[in-house]
């Protein structure tokens, strides 16, 4: 400990360097979410640490209808800070972001309170690269989400309310995703990185890890 205190405030201890290694290794690739017009920084604090915690680096914040804020800012203690470890895109039109999405070949799911949509208990979600689309706390997903997505999510409810919070949604939602892949075929013995991020990938984000 001792050791530590007298480097350099520039120096990151062996334990931290190791920590970072740990959490890089566990990233997974081809899986982001999309935050439409969330109008609570509360609210998107908590589905930030909900992706910090399920190893998701890619966010991305549309600010169509809400006023836009700084996701590194809100909620240190509601994110525990996840958001300083987070990869954040903003856009101010759904067209714009999602055009970026498709152009990094992307399946877009947005969720949805629609009986008709796909069971997301019940729905394969194990394609290489998903964006999982949650909307704002009162409206849900905007008409022009609803159009352009790949595919609808429906998360069925057994009481008497139509819906969860939005970040318990969203952790739902997101957990059920990290669930399938863990699980997948895909991600056999043979290939058990599948789903984590490349030895290229994990090397930029350490580095990006050490300057935050």
């Amino acid at each position: 400990m001792l050791e530590n205190m007298l480097q350099s405030p520039h120096m990151i201890s062996t334990k931290r360097l190791a920590r970072f290694k740990n959490v890089a290794e566990n990233r997974q690739a081809g899986l982001a979410l999309v935050l439409e017009d969330i109008h609570d920084p509360h609210n998107a604090a908590a589905i930030l640490r909900t992706c910090e915690g399920l190893g998701i680096q890619e966010i991305y914040f549309i600010f169509a209808q809400e006023k836009r804020y700084n996701p590194r800012r809100v909620g240190k203690v509601t994110s525990s800070s996840a958001n300083k470890w987070l990869t954040f895109h903003i856009f101010s039109s759904t067209k714009e972001c999602f055009t970026e999405l498709k152009k990094q070949k992307y399946q877009i799911c947005a969720t949805i309170l629609n009986k008709d949509a796909e069971d997301a208990s019940r729905a394969d979600l194990t394609a290489k690269k998903i964006a999982l689309v949650v909307g704002n706390e009162h409206r849900g997903i905007s008409p022009e989400v609803a159009k352009l997505a790949d595919r609808l999510l429906y998360l069925p409810m057994a009481g008497f309310v139509e819906s969860f919070n939005v970040s318990v949604s969203a952790a739902l939602f997101l957990y059920e995703i990290a669930r399938q892949r863990r699980a997948s075929p895909q991600r056999s013995t043979k290939n058990p990185t599948e789903y984590l991020f490349s030895a290229k990938e994990q090397k930029k984000l350490l580095a990006d890890f050490k300057k935050r």
